[in-house]
């Protein structure tokens, strides 16, 4: 296996989400101003947050991609130049595009600019990849619906300066990504501009014309199904595979999920990369990992063939919620924070942080932002101390197994 550097490429849907993906370990991140990108949901980035995003990122060694994925309109193609300017101004790493004319107003516009192909191209073979490179592109990012034998030719038959990304982690979608119009069929929200109402998720039950109000349900019980319910991708235990066919980087899906989903996902793929690089196997505490954020059924996504759906519910797997936030901490383990969801003392916690393997401890002498005892934090946002287990670095987070969730 080619052990060369591989890119681990991790979300930033807002300024927060950026800061938990440096901290936890990404080479670089993808972010979207407040136009042109696929997750109008996510918080995204003004002008001025942009220009201290990059400022950020490059600090710390970092790349920045920036989104302009979406298929512009005729009323949003003249904005399009200034935009793609300002971005070569603050010296972004890369724009993602989807649209031929979008390349087109890069090369002319920013021609400093590297530039990535989105997913939303859907490159599914070797002669696309190919000619999107004539064409300008530095990078491919490859459509989720291809396996990876057939990764492994498109890499074979692609000239070797061309990179290659792919997604690695996160939900996926029903239908090929981003070009759904269930969305913008029955609720006017467009998939293609990032507001997807997922109706591929909704339970439906069947209505014979003639009998109207009368619903039949789809499925072996009264229950309903979820017949186009797809299962979140999670390739945490096949990264050797994924360097072996020759990615170039290993993409985290999420900008619109939580800030705790980024440092998480972001943490457990940076432990799975380096283990891979150093030859040693993944150590089972980071595969766990994957499990304690929100998520669906998992499953490898096309990589090893298909990836079936989940048809017994649409529901989320939350077992874990994040309590807090660490602002400082002292040596011996004293640490400031920032409340989420309150808790009580005695309660079992989990301390999870930057360059930390993650560990079990009860909360006992917390602390209110006077300095007073409690017995319980209840306040969102509220400063309060506590004693760690050990010394955690700013943006840690404790949290504990949820219940009724």
């Amino acid at each position: 296996m080619d052990n060369k550097d591989i890119e681990l490429l991790a979300p930033a849907g807002d300024m927060e989400r950026l800061r938990m993906s440096l901290a936890y370990g990404a080479d670089a991140v993808y972010l979207a101003g407040t136009d042109f990108g696929m997750r109008s949901f996510a918080g995204n980035f003004t002008p001025e947050e942009m220009r201290q995003a990059v400022e950020l990122c490059h600090s710390r060694g970092v790349r920045i991609h920036v989104t302009c994925n979406t298929m512009p309109r005729n009323d949003e193609v003249a904005r399009l130049p200034q935009w793609l300017e300002y971005l070569q101004e603050l010296g972004v790493d890369a724009v993602i595009l989807a649209d031929v004319g979008v390349l087109s107003l890069l090369k002319r516009h920013a021609p400093k600019l590297k530039a990535h192909i989105s997913t939303q191209a859907s490159i599914s073979n070797y002669q696309a990849a190919t000619a999107w490179y004539e064409l300008g592109a530095s990078r491919v990012i490859l459509a989720r619906e291809l396996s990876l034998d057939e990764i492994r030719e498109i890499r074979a038959k692609t000239p070797p300066e061309l990179e290659l990304e792919a997604f690695v982690h996160g939900a996926m979608c029903v239908s090929y990504s981003g070009r759904c119009l269930l969305s913008n069929y029955m609720t006017g929200r467009d998939a293609n501009r990032g507001a997807c109402a997922q109706p591929c998720r909704y339970k439906y039950a069947l209505m014979e014309e003639k009998r109207p109000g009368e619903f039949f349900p789809i499925g072996e019980d009264a229950g309903g199904t979820f017949i186009m319910n797809s299962k979140d991708m999670c390739m945490i235990d096949h990264i050797p595979e994924l360097m072996d066919a020759g990615l170039d980087s290993l993409k985290i899906e999420g900008r619109a999920k939580s800030a705790y989903y980024a440092a998480v996902v972001t943490a457990a793929y940076r432990h799975a990369i380096d283990a891979c690089k150093a030859g040693q196997p993944l150590d089972p505490v980071w595969r766990e990992e994957v499990e304690k954020v929100s998520h669906r059924h998992y499953s490898t996504g096309f990589y090893f063939g298909q990836p079936g759906q989940y048809t017994s519910d649409a529901r989320y797997i939350r077992d874990w919620q994040v309590v807090a936030v660490v602002t400082s901490c002292a040596a011996d383990g004293t640490a400031l924070c920032s409340l989420r969801n309150k808790f009580s003392a005695g309660d079992e916690l989990e301390l999870v942080g930057p360059g930390l393997r993650p560990v079990a401890f009860r909360a006992e002498e917390l602390r209110d932002g006077e300095g007073l005892s409690c017995s319980e934090v209840r306040t969102p946002q509220m400063p309060f101390t506590l004693r760690l287990p050990c010394y955690a670095p700013p943006l840690s987070l404790l949290r504990r197994k949820a219940v009724g969730l």
